[in-house]
């Protein structure tokens, strides 16, 4: 059985696409995974396959003294990277991106392993920027992105599996929601968002004919008539299951995953000073082809949200477009190009 090596991380949204293909991997190939000790090695402990671990640097936009040691940081990551990589000789490197790949991938291509990439947003991150021309391919999430990079080729984006298997009933009772009134989930990425918990406290008063499943992370997590808080959510097939509409961030899998459960949804793209753009590009992608709403955080205030959430209800040719959306889950189609790549590679010995 030959052997694959997932890697990517330093957010949620680099490592949760490896955690949607890993069912489709396991069975096929002999799965490992390199990252950091930080957010990617808490998503994939609950899946038991062996992780490895290095300890990359991330790049600290706008500031020149932060980044000073980045280079020599940098190279002993591809060391520790390099002696894993020799040690496990996988027929493949996988990566998601994100500055936890940078290192695995530039190792990697010094042992001559062969590399592919999987790019989430509408314009390719910085690492994949820079790992591109080392890798057999760059897939995309959007045709799009494809035509802005020479070796890249649109599959379009994993979803995981499990968000289809939860009964909307079983859901509705999980949180004590009756199902007499409309759904609205929220949630704002891995560990919440400030800003869209501070506006929707506030708004909650004008949303009394609405149930909300608020996932907010640490805080106040005091439940009310119609409001059930949580920390985090694990069952997300549940929490997806139960809503009518979604208040979310706008990252590129949360979008994916929207559009492949075809929920309605408000987002709040991530402000740009806090980010390089990529989740307002993201919302702005799907807001012109009509599906789903968006509002500027700096927009983003009690009134203007529950106004927003009114018309997000009004709109009844919605669903309508959602359905008719080209976008479906691409892990299959993903696999595929891991294992013509696999074919297409010639044995080597990494040194």
């Amino acid at each position: 059985m030959k052997k694959i090596v997932l890697t990517g991380g330093g957010s949620a949204g680099h490592a949760v696409p490896n955690l949607a293909l890993l069912p489709r991997l396991q069975g096929r190939f002999q799965v490992f995974y390199l990252g950091t000790e930080g957010v990617e090695k808490r998503i994939f402990a609950p899946t038991g396959i062996p992780y490895h671990t290095l300890s990359a640097v991330k790049l600290v936009r706008g500031s020149v003294v932060k980044n000073l040691l980045l280079p020599v940081r940098l190279l002993q990551s591809v060391r520790q990277a390099r002696r894993v990589l020799r040690e496990l000789a996988p027929d493949l490197l996988f990566s998601k991106g994100g500055y936890v790949a940078l290192p695995a991938v530039l190792a990697a291509k010094k042992l001559g392993i062969p590399v592919l990439t999987h790019e989430s947003d509408l314009t390719p991150g910085l690492a994949n920027r820079l790992i591109a021309g080392r890798c057999r391919a760059v897939l995309t999430s959007f045709p799009e992105t494809a035509q802005r990079l020479k070796n890249a080729k649109f599959t379009g984006s994993p979803v995981r599996e499990e968000l289809f298997t939860a009964e909307r009933g079983a859901a509705l009772k999980k949180y004590g929601f009756s199902g007499k009134k409309p759904v609205l989930l929220c949630f704002g990425g891995g560990s919440g968002s400030a800003a869209i918990n501070a506006a929707l406290d506030k708004a909650l008063p004008e949303l009394s004919d609405w149930d909300v499943l608020h996932i907010r992370g640490k805080g106040d997590l005091t439940k009310k008539e119609g409001y059930v808080p949580l920390e985090y959510e694990q069952d997300m097939a549940s929490a997806y299951a139960c809503a009518d509409y979604v208040l979310s961030r706008a990252g590129s899998n949360t979008l994916f995953e929207l559009l492949a459960l075809k929920k309605p949804a408000l987002l709040v793209p991530l402000d740009n000073r806090r980010s390089r753009g990529d989740q307002a590009q993201n919302a702005e992608y799907f807001l012109k082809r009509g599906l789903c709403r968006v509002l500027p955080e700096k927009q983003l205030s009690p009134s203007r949200l529950v106004r927003e959430l009114r018309l997000l209800a009004a709109d009844k040719d919605l669903p309508a477009r959602l359905a008719r959306a080209p976008f479906t889950p691409a892990n299959e189609r993903i696999v595929r190009e891991i294992e013509q790549a696999l074919s297409s590679f010639s044995p080597q010995t990494p040194r």
